[in-house]
């Protein structure tokens, strides 16, 4: 007779955790100050941070521009949803904050009016640039400490993780 699946565990993975899973998520909660919003503040360049603190925006409106940047091209305010796993309102409102400081810009779909483009203002791209480099230091330099077969295994693995917390988030 098969055991019910424990919620929250991986199929075909009964019974309770093992040390060394206890041991992985609990590194999870040491990466979690690095994300609050001093540090933050301390590494971002003085003209984006007066230009997000002139609007009173947050970390979630920070969490657009790496987006944008990444971007090939503009992101629609949908798509800007889609990355971010959050509704098309919150979107709009972070986008337009960002508008309001001068930080990103929006303009009309010409293949379909119903869209919004959003772009970096061209001025903010540099310092975006420059902040998200220092930002992932500390990442860049584990995996530039890994051997080429252990950083392709652990970005795949960031991969997964992400594809996983979005599933959940659903």
């Amino acid at each position: 007779m098969q055991s019910a699946q424990e919620p929250g565990r991986p199929p075909g993975h009964p019974g309770s955790p093992t040390a060394d899973e206890i041991r992985i998520v609990g590194l999870v909660p040491l990466l979690e100050p690095y994300f609050r919003g001093a540090m933050v503040s301390e590494l971002m360049p003085e003209q984006l941070r007066t230009a997000m603190e002139s609007e009173g925006l947050t970390p979630r409106h920070g969490a657009v521009l790496p987006q944008l940047l990444a971007a090939d091209a503009p992101l629609t305010v949908g798509g800007i949803a889609a990355r971010l796993q959050v509704s098309l309102p919150t979107a709009s409102e972070l986008v337009g904050g960002l508008a309001r400081a001068g930080i990103v810009t929006r303009t009309p779909d010409e293949t379909n009016r119903r869209r919004v483009l959003v772009s970096l203002v061209e001025e903010y791209r540099p310092l975006l640039e420059s902040f998200v480099v220092r930002r992932g230091e500390p990442l860049l330099r584990a995996l530039a400490g890994l051997p080429a077969e252990h950083r392709e295994g652990f970005v795949a693995g960031l991969r997964a993780w992400v594809r996983e917390v979005r599933e959940v988030q659903g």
